[in-house]
């Protein structure tokens, strides 16, 4: 099934194929972009923003890029400012969304709320975020960041993830669309944070190459070293959030100790795993990363809405 017209809700539904239609859409995108700053694909089109839990990357650029395509955008940004804070259901509040918009991208603290929305309305949904499920629009940028670095082609590719492989969404969708390619994967993390099993049964599925450590000298021999913040919100015990949260930083002086060609990446927000003496180091493609964001939710809302380009 193409990834044409339908939901977006998890980096399993997309084929080897889907995924180089998706990177090619996205770097003519990308480079068309940088000669016309609107597009006017999309006239008359209203992409719906329903994010209730934070977010300042995912939503803006989902929003930016539904202007930079000639769209137009309405938003709820927190269940305190909508109607679920007068008590309606997730449902009578999604099914509004019919009548005023032709796609909506969701995000939710709740695992499966993206998919509930797909089922409720009759327009294409997004999971932007659910929980500590998925998040396969990062991941589509991540691995549109590997592949504008010309990564995806290097033989014995090293993939390294590096904080909270159990809760990190970013990692659990990445690592699913990696599995299409030749890549060899590492999950450095405390022994509690690890790879749910359900991961690993895919890779060993996919006969994907992978091995779980906890110590960071692991980072030393990737190509790629892919960053995560240790979450606190996905912690019902504070007290197990503080025995974590420092457990890994890298600086500069850990790159320096790493392959000349790491490239070192973070979804953001950061707090103190990367250290701010790398912002400047070569290595470093997180802000890079952040933006490519822009031009693969592009590709994605194309593609959703059925739109042909060129």
């Amino acid at each position: 099934m193409s990834w044409r017209r339908q939901s977006i809700l998890s980096a399993n539904q997309f084929s080897l194929g889907d995924l180089n239609e998706i990177l090619s859409l996205s770097v003519k995108l990308e480079n068309d972009l940088k000669r016309s700053r609107n597009l006017k694909l999309l006239d008359d089109y209203v992409l719906a923003t329903m994010f209730f839990e934070p977010s300042t990357r995912t939503r803006l650029s989902f929003e930016a890029a539904m202007h930079r395509l000639g769209g137009r955008v309405i938003s709820t940004v927190g269940v305190q400012f909508s109607s679920l804070a007068k008590g309606e259901t997730l449902f009578d509040t999604l099914k509004m969304l019919e009548s005023y918009s032709d796609i909506c991208a969701i995000r939710h603290s709740v695992e499966g709320a993206s998919s509930l929305a797909a089922r409720s309305i009759k327009i294409p949904v997004i999971n932007a975020g659910d929980g500590a499920g998925e998040h396969p629009t990062q991941g589509l940028l991540d691995l549109y960041t590997i592949h504008r670095r010309g990564y995806l082609e290097k033989p014995h590719l090293t993939v390294a993830f590096v904080g909270d492989i159990k809760y990190g969404r970013t990692i659990h969708s990445l690592v699913q669309l990696l599995s299409h390619f030749k890549v060899n994967l590492v999950f450095i993390s405390p022994k509690e944070l690890a790879l749910p099993e359900k991961y690993r049964e895919l890779l060993n599925s996919a006969g994907v190459n992978y091995s779980e450590t906890e110590d960071i000298a692991a980072l030393r021999e990737a190509h790629v070293g892919y960053i995560t913040r240790i979450q606190e919100e996905r912690f019902i015990d504070h007290r197990e959030y503080e025995k974590f949260k420092d457990a890994y930083v890298v600086d500069t002086d850990l790159v320096g100790q790493c392959r000349k060609d790491l490239i070192v990446m973070h979804p953001l927000p950061r707090l103190s795993e990367v250290s701010t003496d790398l912002d400047s180091h070569p290595s470093a493609v997180y802000f890079e990363q952040a933006n490519n964001g822009l031009y693969v939710r592009m590709a994605l809302i194309l593609g959703l809405l059925d739109i042909s380009y060129p």
